[in-house]
Formats: structure tokens, sequence, C-alpha cells
């Protein structure tokens, strides 16, 4: 009877007591440091707002602009749709979003008039974090979502700049609990977020939840680095010089160490792919950029 009961637990719930790297039920990783889980989300937002106005500068500086090959490489791998529903799940600067637009452009360029409902002129931010929450039906084909008020502004401050304002709508929600009715999205993204959140395999259900069937989840985020000798260059190169460069940069250190003391605590390759599979998703893989400092994992909802 016993192991009947345990086997009936649900297994995306049993390997997040493992993935979210808690010491128990109460508490979760910041960075190196064991918290309350109450508190992280409150302890992440504040390193996002300090980091806002810099955010998109600092990662120039701490890959070198690797990370904008990356992202376009991403973006190659999603194949854009006009057809498609998209959303993109921590997001806030709209730096992916834009990338989709801009790609959809290139090869559909009569796709730029193509909306569910078309945002205002002048976007606004939804907020959908209230305690009592009603599902929606997106209003666009793209959709940006992000916890951090002061990320969403930034982005949509670049989607006016870009001339892109009209074709996303921007959500203030959390990760964990999306404001969207079951099955709206053909395609979901989250790109250097999902480390950030509390319970990485709620997002990853959430992610499931929201996506029609036949759709596709993708994440792209810091991982493991493959190969011993350049694992410890990228260490010492992490520890010595990305921290001091955000305090010249944007007067905080802090903040820039706890996003990489976040990248080393973040589940290795094949223990997210298996996180991704116990979450429902079928075949599931990931692709390694630059040695492993980077992965993109897939799944697809059937």
């Amino acid at each position: 009877m016993f192991i009947r009961s345990l086997l009936s637990i649900n297994r995306c719930s049993l390997l997040s007591l493992v993935r979210t790297h808690s010491t128990s039920s109460n508490t979760t990783h910041f960075g190196f440091d064991e918290v309350p889980e109450h508190e992280k989300q409150a302890r992440v937002n504040q390193v996002f707002t300090n980091v806002a106005d810099k955010y998109d500068l600092m990662n120039d500086i701490m890959s070198f602009g690797v990370h904008r090959v990356w992202k376009n490489y991403f973006i190659q791998v999603v194949r854009p749709n006009p057809e498609w529903n998209y959303i993109d799940v921590a997001g806030g600067t709209g730096d992916i979003a834009f990338r989709y637009l801009k790609e959809l452009n290139r090869f559909h360029p009569s796709s730029s008039s193509s909306s569910v409902s078309p945002p205002d002129p002048s976007p606004q931010i939804t907020n959908a974090n209230s305690s009592e929450k009603t599902l929606v039906y997106p209003m666009s084909k793209c959709v940006v979502a992000d916890i951090n008020a002061n990320m969403l502004a930034v982005g949509k401050q670049r989607s006016l700049e870009n001339n892109l304002h009209d074709r996303i709508q921007w959500i203030e929600t959390n990760a964990e609990k999306l404001p969207f009715h079951d099955g709206q999205f053909d395609v979901y993204t989250i790109a250097f977020g999902i480390r950030n959140c509390t319970h990485i395999d709620r997002v990853v259900s959430e992610a499931y939840r929201v996506l029609k069937k036949g759709g596709r989840f993708l994440c792209l985020e810091f991982s493991q680095v493959n190969n011993t000798l350049l694992q410890y260059f990228y260490d010492q190169y992490s520890k010595t010089f990305i921290p001091p460069m955000g305090q010249i940069i944007a007067n905080d250190w802090k903040s820039y160490q706890y996003l990489i003391e976040s990248i080393r605590v973040f589940p290795k390759q094949t223990e997210f792919a298996d996180l991704i599979r116990s979450c429902n998703f079928r075949y599931v893989n990931y692709e390694n950029l630059s040695f492993g400092i980077a992965a993109i994992h897939s799944g697809y909802k059937l």
C-alpha cells in the first residue's frame, strides 16, 4: 500500500523536491544562500529592479556580445509563424519578442498587420498579479509576460523606439501562475529567466497548461560547461570580472553576484530535461551553445 501510494504521487511534484534545490519544503536557493520560499521572489524582484536600466548593456559586457548570437539562433530554432499565438515569459525588456517579430517581418512581411485585437498605440502594461485572478484570452499574437514592472517599462519604451508597440501585449504576472485560459499559445519561450523563479517545476507545468496541443516549449538558459578546462576559466572570469563590472557600470555589485551564483545552482542539462519530461512534455531535447555555457531545451505538448 505504501509503495502504491508513493507511485501515485505526481511525478512533477516529486521531482520538484530535488530540482528546486530546497533544503526543506519551506526554503529555496537565492544564489548560494538558502532563503524562505516566500522571500525569494521579493529578492529577485529587487535584483531586476536594480539592474533594469542597464540590463542589456551588462549582458553585452558580461558575454562580450555573445548573448546576441545565442538569442538570434534561439529565434531561428523557434522558426516564427504568423499564424501562431506566441508568448515570451520573463521577457520584460522585449529582447526575445523583438527578435521574434523582426524574424516574422523578414520572412512574412504581411504579418506585421496580423493581430488578434491590436493593443493600444501607447502600450500599457496589464498587471495580473492580484490575488483574485480572472483568466483571460491573449489580445495579441505576441505576448510578453514578466513579474517585474521595471523590466516591462524598459521593454515598453524600446517597443516604441522600434515601432513594435502595436504588436505586443505586455503582462505583469508571475510565471508560476499565468492569467490565461488553458491551451492559448502555439509557442512558449523563456530566455535567461527560469533560473530566477522560485519553483521551476511550476513554471514548466504552467507552460504546459497554456500551450495548445502540439505547442512547443523552448527555454534558453545558462547551463553547465562540458569542458573541464573551459569550466575553470569561465568560473574564474565570472567570479572576478562580472560583479566588479556590475559595480562600475550599474553601481550594483550584489545583484550581479546573485546572477552569477544563480547560474551555478541551476540544474544541469540532463536534470532540467528530466524535469521537463516529468511535466508531461514529449520529444524533449537540448542543444548546448558555446560548450554548454548556455543551452536550449525544447519539448512538445502532445
